[in-house]
């Protein structure tokens, strides 16, 4: 007996669904898996995990932070670029603070939960606390001496145009005092909590500074990687923590330089990306070569 064209259509459909599913969702998969466990591949399919007296340290693919238990720097490691993956380098919340360059303008609440940084503070207080960790200048533009955006908000008296009637340094709440004391013989106020002062009409006005257009701390430094992840810092980003990490360690800068050579890589492929240092990588070799004081 000849079954009906519609149901000897459906039944070629399930078979076909079940000899896909056998051969996409066991014999492929588990065919890698073994493929992956060839020696010379294994490692680096199980993660690229680091173990050092058999106990695992990370992975050389996904970076880590080397701070003590209140979030401070140790000094005596070298450190890596922030992170705005979860609470830092959380592969499980890999992501980017999808901040923009407009953002220069702080949420000031007073309740904490509600205030937030903008990207611009957020780059000026990293650089601020770099510089202030390595002995160096961490002056950016359009940062002030606190550490916070040198954002003013302008009040003109006939709205985008006139004279300006008022000033607000909208990054900075007392008891700081304004990073300029008057802009155009109107003197600035600090911000108040709770106050939009983008909604009332004022002008969003960065304000540059006197800060070296090239600043001493390095890009790398003070913003976070697309990924949350990045396992390595600029070769600049490193040359500015050899001098702390061998005073730290009381080593010859030149010794903790060299192994910082040894862990530099080179671009992808002789021209993709850039050079880079592998932070884990190099603090344990730090710890096997120039032990702390």
């Amino acid at each position: 007996m000849r079954l009906p064209t519609w149901i000897a259509q459906h039944l070629a459909a399930l078979r076909a669904l079940l000899v896909f599913t056998v051969l996409l969702g066991l014999v492929y998969p588990l065919a890698l898996v073994a493929l992956g466990q060839l020696p010379g591949l294994n490692h680096k399919t199980d993660g690229s995990l680091i173990t050092v007296g058999g106990n695992t340290v990370g992975s050389s693919l996904i970076g880590q932070s080397f701070t003590d238990a209140d979030g401070n720097p140790v000094p005596r490691y070298f450190q890596s670029r922030p992170s705005a993956a979860g609470d830092g380098y959380d592969p499980t919340a890999t992501s980017a603070s999808n901040l923009g360059p407009e953002s220069v303008v702080d949420t000031i609440a007073t309740d904490p939960e509600k205030s937030s940084e903008s990207l611009l503070t957020q780059v000026c207080g990293r650089s601020k606390a770099v510089g202030e960790l390595n002995g160096v200048d961490g002056g950016r533009p359009f940062c002030t001496d606190d550490g916070v955006g040198a954002v003013l908000a302008l009040f003109r008296a006939d709205g985008l145009t006139g004279p300006v009637t008022r000033v607000v340094s909208v990054n900075q709440v007392a008891p700081a005092t304004p990073f300029v004391t008057s802009y155009q013989g109107v003197a600035v106020e600090l911000a108040k909590p709770g106050e939009d002062y983008v909604a009332a009409g004022g002008v969003v006005t960065p304000i540059r500074g006197d800060a070296p257009a090239d600043p001493a701390v390095p890009a790398d430094a003070v913003t976070a990687s697309a990924s949350g992840l990045d396992p390595q810092i600029s070769p600049a980003y490193a040359e500015l923590q050899v001098n702390r990490v061998a005073r730290e360690r009381g080593a010859d800068p030149a010794a903790v330089r060299k192994l910082v050579e040894e862990h530099t890589s080179g671009r992808a492929l002789g021209f993709m990306g850039q050079p880079g240092v592998n932070v884990l990588e190099l603090n344990l070799a730090l710890d096997e070569q120039v032990a702390a004081r």
